[in-house]
């Protein structure tokens, strides 16, 4: 629990107050840390906090809630997110129970518990993190972000793992908001200096820090250390977010350059940013009518921007810098000051009980709207209507730019980056033209031989050696297997915290390794770094079935078509919802699934096996026998010994139904 610490009290002796305003009664029953490990302590100084982390992870919840009624079913989803329905309904019992109990030292109704939501009482807790959002929060509160918030209770969940990515977020940018603030009306040079470190250790892209820090430094006399802050200004923006200084901190380095003194060197140019991907800014969204929370479009802009900017490929502006920017200059000029390639903006507006968003994503490199999207919602729960926005949007908005941003690459006259190389085998490897994604290798091999550091290039590389393996167009299926792990490795090892570079090489140890259990926990840490990558849902469900836990892959399987119903590579992921359906027995489900996969994509092998299995079960003898020579086309050597030397399945008992099922289609 991040505090200040009285002197001379013992660790026996409870925690110490706060030394900045709690909002609430002057003796809240309960204390609630939530920044630095978990803590929670009643007025006689007792340690209330459960012990279970699912308990914990639900007071935490409500703690950031506080006052406002969550839904149960919200709870359950975000501390049960692979169970199924009833599961999650018994567990969430279970940690209310033990919430409960462990709450009870601290008097009566500080929880209530109603039939569909769960309430922790405002009058009467007082919590850290709330505190550090007041606008009175004062420079000692600020300090706590150097704590981090509930380390304890990482990787509890992948929905509580985002949920968590989310607080901590929206704590440092009320904090950073507030230093900025404090900076602003900073009196003596000391206290300047100081105000100004603060903003930057909490939030180090915040050029008013920088500026002051070059401004206090210059007037200090010390020419050599302002140059020296306008230099890591620089190489911050360069490395981290792809950007150079504002107008105005580069005007600060050319008057600092000419003021009295020994001339000082000018610097060498940096070398020019790596394009890697496509940069995006989220305006606050217009309030249209009346009944919509003032604070609502930009609440949702927040959460849209911080949901893209778990795409390790999106370059997303931060949203603050880019309103006010546009505030001052306008949206045009904004967008070209930041050097933004694509603008999402919408509107809010609300009719009885439901919220209307409607969004719309522009590229500022041509006109015209290139997506757009209309979302309704239940207007009560304005937290769980942001996260559900946002989570669609990305779902959705990101397979759509990178197809936007390959037509561009083909136009270009010239591909000499790795980004541009990517970008052309991303299309061929979807395709499936034979000839043209085999030529792809040559781009990939060139993007890493041009940058081999790039994460994503060894990722899509690895993603060409399953589909290489699974059409059956490996010269040498080993050497492709050890390939695409090589890859997905060096691929994760790279950037540890992309998800699809997890959820690839997850897919590759399930369906190439057979290594279902490995391949489980990938995918589950991918949904931890990215709740909203269908890839992802779809991978996980594969190998949920492929370890026998076919209601749990259907279930992530629906969560990936709430996501993404109109996914432009559903002809991948929908036909692993055929693995489940078959090994359950509902063959003619299975067969739809496999019969509209082969319709939109008739020369992708992988849809046509479960396919074939399910047909031969249901006994459609002659669409069975057209299915057959339609496979055996692609794969002329496919056989039921291939097929089951092939399939990750594990069961023995689901190995057999497949077979069979393949038998009686007529598979020899």
């Amino acid at each position: 629990m991040g505090r200040i610490e009285r002197i001379g009290a013992g660790r026996d002796a409870g925690p110490p107050l706060p030394s900045w305003p709690a909002p609430g009664p002057a003796s809240p029953r309960l204390r609630l840390g939530l920044i630095g490990p978990m803590e929670a302590w009643t007025l006689s100084s007792q340690a209330v906090l459960p012990r279970s982390r699912k308990a914990r992870a639900l007071l935490a919840v409500l703690g950031m809630a506080l006052g406002q009624p969550v839904p149960r079913q919200r709870l359950a989803e975000l501390l049960w997110s692979r169970r199924g329905e009833e599961q999650q309904r018994g567990s969430l019992r279970q940690a209310l129970h033990d919430l409960q109990a462990a709450l009870s030292p601290a008097g009566p109704r500080l929880l209530q518990a109603g039939r569909d939501a769960l309430t922790l009482e405002r009058e009467d807790v007082w919590v850290d993190a709330l505190a550090l959002l007041a606008p009175d929060a004062t420079p000692a509160a600020l300090d706590l972000l150097s704590n981090t918030v509930l380390p304890d209770l990482e990787g509890l969940d992948p929905a509580f793992d985002a949920w968590l990515t989310q607080q901590r977020g929206r704590l440092q940018e009320a904090a950073a908001n507030r230093a900025a603030a404090l900076l602003a009306t900073a009196g003596p040079q000391e206290a300047a200096l100081e105000a100004a470190q603060r903003l930057l250790r909490i939030d180090s892209s915040r050029e008013q820090g920088w500026q002051a820090l070059i401004r206090l430094r210059l007037a200090q006399g010390d020419r050599g250390a302002a140059l020296a802050a306008y230099e890591a200004c620089r190489n911050l923006l360069a490395s981290r977010y792809n950007a150079t200084p504002s107008a105005e901190t580069e005007a600060l380095a050319q008057a600092l350059r000419a003021t009295a003194g020994p001339p000082l060197a000018q610097p060498a140019p940096p070398p020019p940013p790596r394009q890697r991907g496509a940069r995006l800014g989220v305006v606050p969204l217009r309030l249209l009518g009346e009944g919509v929370a003032p604070h609502l479009g930009f609440g949702l802009a927040e959460e849209i921007g911080a949901a893209l900017s778990r795409l390790r490929w999106i370059f997303v502006a931060d949203s603050t810098s880019l309103a006010s920017l546009a505030e001052r200059e306008g949206v045009e000029a904004a967008t070209r000051a930041l050097r933004l390639d694509y603008l999402l903006s919408g509107t809010v507006q609300r009719g009885g009980e439901t919220l209307r968003v409607t969004l719309r994503l522009a590229d500022q490199r041509e006109p015209g709207l290139v997506w757009s999207q209309r979302f309704d919602r239940p207007a009560g729960d304005l937290l769980a209507l942001q996260d559900e926005v946002a989570a669609a949007v990305v779902a959705r908005i990101d397979p759509e730019i990178l197809l936007i941003e390959a037509h561009h690459a083909g136009a270009r006259p010239s591909q000499g980056s790795a980004y541009d190389l990517l970008l052309r085998a991303i299309p061929a490897i979807h395709g499936l033209d034979r000839e043209t994604f085999l030529g792809a290798r040559r781009w990939l091999d060139e993007a890493i031989r041009l940058e081999p550091d790039y994460a994503q290039a060894h990722a899509w590389h690895a993603y060409w050696h399953l589909f290489l393996v699974g059409q059956g167009w490996a010269a040498d299926e080993a050497a492709s297997t050890r390939e695409a792990e090589r890859l997905a490795r060096r691929a994760s090892g790279l950037d540890p915290l992309d998800a699809q570079a997890l959820t690839i090489q997850g897919h590759v140890r399930a369906f190439l390794h057979h290594q279902v259990e490995e391949a489980a926990e990938l995918h589950a840490r991918a949904l931890a770094r990215n709740p909203n990558l269908a890839m992802a849902w779809v991978f996980s469900g594969m190998a949920e079935s492929y370890r026998g836990r076919h209601e749990v892959a259907l279930a992530q399987f629906d969560r990936y078509l709430a996501l993404s119903p109109c996914h432009p590579h559903a002809f991948f992921f929908d036909a692993g919802r055929g693995i489940p359906l078959l090994m359950l027995g509902r063959h003619a489900e299975a067969a739809a699934v496999g019969r509209a996969c082969t319709a939109l994509r008739p020369e992708f092998s992988y849809p046509y096996k479960t396919y074939l299995s399910a047909l031969g079960h249901l006994g459609e003898a002659r669409e069975a026998a057209e299915l057959r020579e339609r496979l055996l086309a692609i794969e002329p050597d496919f056989t039921v010994a291939k097929a089951l030397r092939r399939t990750p399945v594990r069961g023995a008992a689901d190995r057999q139904h497949y077979a069979e099922g393949l038998r009686r289609a007529g598979l020899r």
